[in-house]
């Protein structure tokens, strides 16, 4: 072996930094439905230097593809430039990484909105098929986009899908609104409460209950010509693992709907690190002293910058607060119990976040089926990142057997 070469990277990780390792494998994994491209992904990681230029790196590459985008565009060439425009907004969004955890900057805002214009032009050059729908929501409108396999208005099944904590609308392309499209179906996707736009833009922090959510997604979308009222499944992704099952409580249209990965109680992701003594604080109400003992934990700058990231969308005023509101999200057996709605949980080996939950909540749900995913066939780890090939086939194979089943 060339010294200085390995060919263990799959094992050993491309950052140290578990946070940046976790981001080259989103995007090595999106590569498969176009999101973004190998070369490219391995060609700029390798020109970061650290933290501080993680950003510049990602937005010298996505403005690079902007421009090659805007030329195609010029020419004619719409189905390249829609290629082009949907890898430039992938890496702004991989730009915005390393933003996240500032307090409002400009910067942040800056680049989400270079996101979230490439994602736009992408959609302007797909020749009809994707557009835009606003979903009422309260007293404003949800940011959504119904993408199709052509622009004819066929009514197809459809796949309703909801990101997690802060996935960019390029990362539900690759988690599978691209392989829905492959099958025929139309995919659906939307910004809902503490997301991307609804967040950066316009300040709407999460809510628990997303059922408040997800009902008038569903509402938005049975009228329409295009979209088989009677063919709606539905996906959530990362944190969504939890959203979605305590929607399906209340929302019983879906034929069959997929966790990835399943998710019982969110605060843990929260509290797994936190000394003991820290829990009891937080279980008796001691906000000031538990404010105080998260003090050293921000002075290292990698925990502050995902702690910052990680508490934004919550929307509290100090520690205590932000952990206490993260530990409403929690599915009970009373909700679990009132699931109808068939529920497909994927289970990945090395799960980082979430440890056990998918498999608890399989256990909440009856009827419910638990797929394993192993690092012996490269799919571990939150949300098989480097599988998704694999989650797809298997996914949309026991999505095909609810919707036959429901027809028969």
């Amino acid at each position: 072996m060339t010294r200085g070469r390995s060919n263990t990277v799959f094992s050993a990780g491309f950052f140290a930094d578990e946070g940046w390792d976790f981001a080259v494998r989103i995007a090595l994994g999106q590569c498969a439905s176009g999101a973004t491209d190998a070369g490219e992904v391995l060609a700029t990681i390798a020109r970061i230097k650290g933290a501080d230029t993680w950003t510049t790196e990602w937005s010298a590459r996505a403005d690079q593809l902007q421009g090659t985008a805007e030329h195609r565009a010029e020419q004619g060439d719409e189905r390249g430039a829609a290629a082009a425009f949907l890898r430039a907004a992938s890496y702004w969004a991989l730009a915005l990484d390393g933003l996240t955890g500032e307090q409002d900057s400009e910067r942040l805002t800056s680049t989400f909105r270079a996101h979230r214009a490439s994602w736009e032009r992408f959609v302007d050059c797909s020749g009809g098929r994707h557009e835009p729908v606003a979903v009422p929501y309260e007293d404003t409108t949800l940011p959504g986009w119904l993408l199709r396999p052509d622009a004819t208005g066929t009514p197809r099944p459809t796949l309703v899908m909801t990101n997690g904590s802060d996935g960019a609308l390029t990362s539900l392309w690759g988690s599978g609104a691209a392989a829905a499209l492959e099958r025929g179906w139309n995919a659906f996707v939307y910004d809902g409460p503490g997301q991307q736009s609804m967040l950066f833009e316009r300040g709407v922090g999460f809510r628990h209950d997303w059922e408040a959510v997800l009902t008038p997604v569903v509402d938005a979308l049975v009228g329409r010509d295009d979209v088989d009222a009677d063919r709606l499944t539905a996906y959530g992704i990362s944190q969504a693992g939890y959203w979605l099952p305590r929607a399906l409580a209340f929302e019983h249209r879906f034929v069959a709907a997929v966790a990835d990965p399943g998710v019982v109680d969110v605060s843990t992701a929260w509290t797994e690190k936190l000394p003991k003594n820290m829990v009891t604080m937080l279980e008796q109400g001691q906000r000031d002293k538990f404010d105080r003992n998260m003090r050293l934990p921000m002075l290292i700058p990698s925990v502050a910058r995902t702690l910052r990231f990680r508490a934004r969308p919550y929307q509290q005023g100090d520690w205590f607060d932000t952990f206490t509101e993260a530990r409403r999200y929690r599915l009970t057996d009373e909700l679990a119990g009132a699931i109808r709605t068939p529920l497909m949980i994927t289970d990945p080996e090395d799960e980082q976040f979430w440890p056990g939950q998918s498999e608890k909540l399989a256990n909440l749900v009856p009827g419910s089926h638990r797929v394993t995913f192993l690092a012996a066939e490269g799919a571990n780890e939150h949300c098989q990142p480097l599988a998704r090939q694999l989650t797809h086939e298997r996914m949309f194979a026991w999505l095909d057997q609810q919707l036959s089943a429901a027809r028969t």
